[in-house]
């Protein structure tokens, strides 16, 4: 009898790369309570302890599952140098081209889907407010950048919700031209428009 060998699958993707291609998918689609180690091990042909091995703890997996295949601040770049006055339309055509492609969406959608566990809002206040909102606010030379970018937020994060997850029609299938077109005086008045006081 021989020993199992050891190291790499043959014939097999990395399988680090494997583990956190199925965690992604598996964020993505159940959100963090709703994935387990075990799940994302069966999905990527491993044993759960290859993944603790890799990966350490779920919350662990989490994190390094949704590292972003794309820097937030390079991606805001075209909405600083926009301006303040053109920035609502350069924000929407932003957002709308990261969250139309699947393959930088996916971590994404797993964030927004588990929200709602304390790991995951740590991440979204430490990243999308943080890396995106709070920078973006302050380049602009927007007043009131902190009232005014959680006003963005917020907006942004509900077309995500109807448009990306729930998939409300007709919002689902607008084309990228409308909803910029639809979206965008929105996002301008609140960065630009007189706010309540």
């Amino acid at each position: 009898m021989t020993a199992p060998r050891r190291g790499r699958r043959p014939g097999a993707p990395d399988t680090r790369s494997a583990i956190l291609d199925a965690a992604r998918a598996g964020f993505a689609t159940s959100g963090f309570a709703g994935t387990s180690v075990r799940s994302v091990a069966a999905a990527a042909g491993v044993d759960a302890a290859l993944v603790h091995h890799y990966f350490g703890t779920k919350e662990d997996l989490f994190v390094a599952a949704l590292e972003l295949r794309l820097d937030p601040r390079e991606a805001m770049t075209p909405v600083v140098l926009a301006g303040a006055d053109q920035a609502g339309e350069a924000l929407m055509r932003v957002f709308v081209a990261v969250w139309d492609d699947p393959e930088v969406s996916l971590p994404l959608r797993a964030l927004v889907r588990g929200m709602s566990e304390p790991p995951t809002q740590q991440l979204m206040r430490d990243g999308f407010t943080q890396m995106v909102l709070g920078p973006v606010g302050l380049a602009l030379g927007i007043d009131q950048p902190e009232r005014r970018m959680a006003h963005v937020g917020s907006q942004l994060i509900g077309l995500v919700v109807i448009r990306y997850l729930l998939a409300v029609e007709p919002l689902a299938s607008m084309p990228p031209d409308l909803v910029v077109a639809t979206y965008a005086p929105v996002l301008q008045g609140f960065l630009t428009g007189p706010l309540p006081s």
